[in-house]
């Protein structure tokens, strides 16, 4: 896979800031933000909220920042043969690069159609879902030329692409919430043209089909080690952001509807990853929701956020029943996360300015 469309005028600085490296970019607009790792072991960010969380949990690995100066970080994958993790910078309509061998951070793609999910196909490809704009889920093939795969659905655009999954049989699956074109912030405002926010699935033969249609913006999706689960978070149309299993057929179909897990303290579901024992690794944060009645705040009546934002930031790990077993705590809400290092055990976690970095003893699923 080639690096494209590197605006050489962009350069980012490194710098060593309490032991821990910070990467700053010199561009315009971009946010960095300094970070001090926890300097005893246990790290006192890694909560062990049921005794089976224990032993995921390395005693001497710590939270580290690896890459800062973004404006909103999401759908990071990683590339085992290179060595390397792609992250979207969605607002700033750029997908970024970190690099684990020299430990730089720069431009991968610039003008990304406000890239948000990415995934790795069996072939090492990159699979990416523009949200606005283009509104379309395109391929990286290794020669960097860029391969439409999906754009429309009977006839209409599709929403705006979110994130996406590639199964062993070399399927995509992805949502199409309304994210990218409900405002200007990540993308383009526009009107869409699908009635509903579906769950589609791309057939090798280029079929698509809208396997779930029930869901109000369908965000973050992935698949039980086995594949024979598919998970889902809604966004709305349940008191609380949720995720749904359902049973996967052998012809793609899916069944038994359940809700596996609700976001009943007020956290935001997002992006999540499934490791290979069938937890749930999902980025958390506030959901935004208000207090019903305002209070004084400096003389002035504020609505506030419902609970404390900054106990909400972070990653919480479900086991295969739905039940919380782990928190990780970081200082910045995370939105998306995935599996990657040399042994598959290093936790990368896109999270608002920044992308953090954390060993632990378990593996991705895929």
């Amino acid at each position: 896979m080639q690096q494209q469309n590197v605006q050489p005028r962009r350069k980012f600085l490194k710098a060593t800031v309490g032991g821990t490296l910070a990467l700053a970019s010199a561009a315009s607009g971009a946010q960095s933000f300094l970070f001090t790792p926890n300097q005893r072991y246990p790290d006192p960010s890694i909560l062990i909220l049921d005794p089976s969380f224990a032993k995921y949990r390395i005693y001497s690995s710590t939270v580290e920042q690896v890459a800062t100066g973004m404006r909103w970080a999401e759908g990071p994958v990683y590339f085992p043969n290179e060595g390397y993790v792609l992250v979207s910078d969605i607002p700033n309509n750029r997908i970024m690069k970190y690099d684990e061998s020299n430990e730089t951070f720069s431009v991968f793609r610039d003008n990304a159609n406000y890239a948000n999910g990415n995934a790795r196909d069996r072939q090492g490809r990159l699979i990416s879902c523009e949200h606005s704009v283009t509104r379309r889920v395109v391929r990286t093939e290794h020669d960097g030329r860029v391969t439409v795969l999906a754009d429309h659905y009977e006839g209409k655009r599709l929403n705006a692409p979110n994130d996406v999954v590639v199964t062993s049989d070399d399927t995509i699956w992805f949502t199409d919430p309304l994210f990218g074109i409900n405002g200007e912030w990540e993308g383009s405002k526009a009107t869409p043209e699908q009635a509903t926010t579906n769950v589609y699935r791309l057939g090798t033969d280029g079929t698509l089909t809208a396997i779930i249609t029930d869901i109000v913006n369908p965000n973050g999706l992935a698949f039980s080690p086995d594949e024979k689960k598919l998970y889902v978070v809604e966004w709305k149309g349940t008191p609380n952001r949720s995720i749904w299993s359902y049973d996967v057929a052998s012809d793609g179909t899916v069944s038994n509807k359940v809700k596996l897990i609700d976001a009943s303290d007020h956290g935001a579901l997002d992006g999540f990853k499934v490791d290979q024992d069938g937890n749930l690794w999902c980025g958390w944060g506030s959901n935004g929701a208000l207090n019903s009645d305002p209070v004084d705040v400096d003389g002035r009546n504020v609505y506030t956020l419902k609970g404390n934002s900054e106990n909400l930031d972070g990653v919480m790990v479900f086991n295969s029943t739905g039940k919380a077993i782990g928190f990780i705590r970081l200082p910045e809400r995370c939105a998306n996360l995935t599996f990657g290092g040399p042994k598959n055990n290093r936790l990368y976690m896109a999270s608002s300015h920044s992308l953090y970095a954390l060993f632990v003893e378990s593996h991705g699923a895929a």
